[in-house]
């Protein structure tokens, strides 16, 4: 497949409100759909050159899978963004849904799915979750949806890693690319904290696999994560005093975005 994403890419994130069966859900699918399509019209009015759909406000998270009833309206979310804008649109659902994740994807035509637990074991707050890459890249096979990409993230944040600590971040980049991944992602250790720039540096040296920074991208900090990685992911700092649970602040991003241009400007006139 090709790569969907252009070089040095902005990937904003849409924090889908809390969805049926979940204890902060108030309600309305209409509501959360339309929440979610302002905030995709304001990312390509910003200048984004990709959005994704999470299901972050369904806490506490089930662990590898969720009900019909997520799937159904994560679709209808990402079916109304996607008819809303013309910016690639991929999708992660918490936690560890993949082939759920892989589902919606394939119905709504994204362009790329965020995986957690393809390679190696890790232990989350849901619990333990083991490496889904066998089961996931099969089912994608035989939904015959080889053009979506599968991007994992490596050393996941918000879990403990002790069970893998012999295995280095560079090692766990090189088996997610032997497994066949499409990307790989590198976080700091939680929401909104950031990634460990030698740890970035080892995951690019490990492998030739597009490589996003997932966690933890400001407009003070932007520039150096684009010198060795090839797109960000970018929620919280986009978000009113930078909470990820807050409203898209579009001062926050259009500053933001004026801070990747100029990073844009300044790698160009050194090629």
């Amino acid at each position: 497949m090709s790569w969907p994403l252009p070089a040095k890419a902005v990937v904003g994130m849409i924090h889908v409100g809390a969805l049926p069966g979940t204890p902060r859900y108030r309600g309305s699918v209409a509501t959360i759909v339309a929440k979610a399509v302002r905030e995709a019209k304001l990312y390509e009015q910003c200048g984004l050159d990709a959005i994704a759909v999470e299901n972050m406000h369904d806490v506490p998270y089930l662990r590898g899978q969720v009900g019909p009833e997520i799937t159904a309206a994560m679709t209808t979310v990402a079916r109304a963004v996607t008819r809303a804008v013309s910016l690639p649109c991929g999708i992660q659902i918490l936690a560890g849904a993949n082939r759920e994740a892989l589902a919606v994807a394939l119905a709504a035509e994204l362009t790329f799915v965020r995986v957690e637990g393809f390679v190696f074991a890790h232990v989350a707050d849901e619990g333990i979750i083991e490496s889904s890459a066998g089961d996931l890249l099969r089912f994608r096979t035989a939904l015959n949806a080889d053009h979506i990409a599968v991007v994992c993230d490596l050393k996941k944040k918000h879990s403990a890693h002790a069970i893998t600590s012999d295995v280095s971040i560079a090692e766990t980049a090189k088996a997610a690319e032997f497994f066949l991944a499409d990307g790989v992602i590198v976080t700091g250790p939680a929401t909104g904290q950031p990634a460990d720039l030698d740890d970035l540096r080892a995951v690019r040296d490990a492998t030739s696999l597009p490589l996003f920074v997932g966690s933890g991208v400001t407009a003070e900090n932007v520039a150096n994560y684009l010198e060795i990685a090839d797109a960000v992911i970018v929620g919280s700092t986009f978000k009113v005093d930078g909470k990820w649970h807050n409203d898209i602040d579009a001062d926050r991003v259009t500053a933001f975005m004026d801070e990747v241009r100029k990073a844009r400007r300044g790698r160009l006139s050194l090629v």
